[in-house]
């Protein structure tokens, strides 16, 4: 009989059945076991690994560490530490976690600006980008992307005639502006401003007036990028990251002041 397929009792699980259900293999597991650092709490007769739920609780915190980038010996010695319970691991992982997550919106606001910029005549350096985009900055994923939706409109010829004139400092101002809207939208959100009034009306020209740094954008256009803002998951979670529901918002803005135009 296999080791994945050896009877147990309630509450313990062979070694295959733990693999599946934390989704790593079974030799992962063997080496763990190896090296002393997911030890298994019992053996069947036969000798078969039998893990139970405290196991799993453990190879968990392995896993999370191991997702953030620890070594395993490190690994080892951080959950072997005698003056750190458990709950004070799990509170130290989440705090590792929330930083990646802030990490990552961070790189997904600096591919949006990047894409503004690639292949429309920028010649900034790689230092000079980390500079404006931040540390995390890590490429320009959709550049490419960007071309193949527009590279053949008005828009993106205006856009990359504009931006082949842009210096570093224009850039540096662009996001300070960017970053400065979008924190008086999320605002506006939280303050209830409802789209259509005097208020929102304002945003909605003021995010007009940013586009048109890059080419001419009149309100049916707007209207466009503000549908694309919700249904693009990628521009979503950029603004939802500022506020919850912000993409949605912007949009509802956006389609407001364009409706009163006529």
């Amino acid at each position: 009989m296999s080791e994945g397929h050896t009877p147990v009792r309630h509450g313990e699980l062979t070694v295959g059945a733990t693999a599946r259900l934390v989704g790593v293999s079974v030799r992962t597991l063997h080496h763990y076991d190896e090296i002393a650092l997911v030890v298994p709490s019992g053996r069947t007769g036969a000798g078969y690994r039998i893990y139970t739920d405290t196991d799993v609780e453990r190879l968990h915190r392995v896993l999370t560490y191991r997702e953030l980038g620890f070594p395993l010996e490190q690994i080892a010695t951080l959950l072997d530490d005698p003056t750190a319970d458990a709950l004070t691991h799990l509170r130290a992982q989440r705090d590792l976690l929330n930083d990646r997550i802030a990490a990552l919106h961070r790189m997904v606001a600096a591919v949006e600006d990047m894409m503004k910029a690639k292949k429309s005549g920028i010649s900034l350096s790689a230092a000079e980008q980390a500079e404006i985009f931040g540390d995390d900055w890590r490429g320009e994923e959709y550049a490419d992307e960007a071309q193949d939706r527009w590279g053949d409109t008005p828009q993106w010829e205006q856009s990359r005639k504009r931006t082949a004139k842009f210096t570093k400092a224009d850039w540096q101002r662009i996001k300070a502006e960017t970053d400065a809207f979008e924190a008086r939208l999320a605002e506006a959100m939280r303050g209830g401003i409802a789209p259509g009034s005097a208020e929102a009306n304002i945003l909605a020209e003021e995010h007009r007036a940013s586009i048109e740094n890059f080419y001419d954008c009149g309100y049916e256009m707007q209207v466009c990028l503000a549908d694309m803002y919700v249904a693009d998951p990628r521009f979503t979670e950029h603004y939802d990251a500022a506020e919850p529901g912000l993409a949605a918002y912007l949009r509802d803005v956006i389609r407001a002041n364009a409706e009163r135009q006529g």
